[in-house]
C-alpha cells in the first residue's frame, strides 16, 4: 500500500505564493533547486513529531484555466518501494506518463502522471544512490 508523501503547490509567481503560504501557515521553505536542476522549494508544514507531510512549491509549467473553469489541485506524491513496478501498474490500469521518471540526485526515482481522469499524481522511490 502507498501512502501520500508529499505535495506539490504550482505557482505563476512562486516568490507570492511562498509569502502567502509562510503568512498564512506558517510553513518555511528551503532550496532544493541543487537537487531538482530547476527552481523548486521544499515546504516545511511542521515539526516532524507531528501529524502532517511537507511539500513543494514550483513555477507553473502551463497556465491554468482561470476562475470558474474547475480546480487547480495540488500534486499529491505517493512513495513507492519499486518505481518500475508501480509505473506498470499505473500503466496497465489506464494511466499515462506525465513527466517521464527521473533520479533526484542522491534522493530518490521521482515521475508524474495522470490518471484516467486526468488529474496528476507522482510516484517517489527513496534511493540515495539516484543519479
Amino acid at each position: 500500500m502507498a501512502r501520500v508523501v508529499h505535495f506539490e503547490i504550482q505557482a505563476d509567481d512562486v516568490e507570492r505564493a511562498k509569502a502567502f503560504y509562510g503568512a498564512v501557515f506558517d510553513w518555511a521553505f528551503q532550496d532544493w533547486g541543487e537537487f531538482t536542476g530547476a527552481t523548486y522549494w521544499g515546504i516545511v508544514t511542521g515539526p516532524d513529531d507531528e501529524p502532517g507531510i511537507n511539500g513543494g512549491l514550483l513555477p507553473r509549467p502551463a497556465p491554468t484555466g482561470g476562475p470558474g473553469t474547475g480546480t487547480n489541485a495540488f500534486v499529491c506524491t505517493m512513495q513507492v518501494e519499486d518505481y518500475d513496478a508501480v509505473e506498470a501498474r499505473i500503466l496497465d490500469a489506464g494511466g499515462q506518463v506525465a513527466l517521464p521518471k527521473m533520479a533526484l540526485t542522491g534522493v530518490a526515482w521521482q515521475g508524474y502522471y495522470l490518471d484516467p481522469e486526468g488529474n496528476t499524481f507522482g510516484i517517489h522511490q527513496p534511493d540515495p544512490a539516484a543519479a
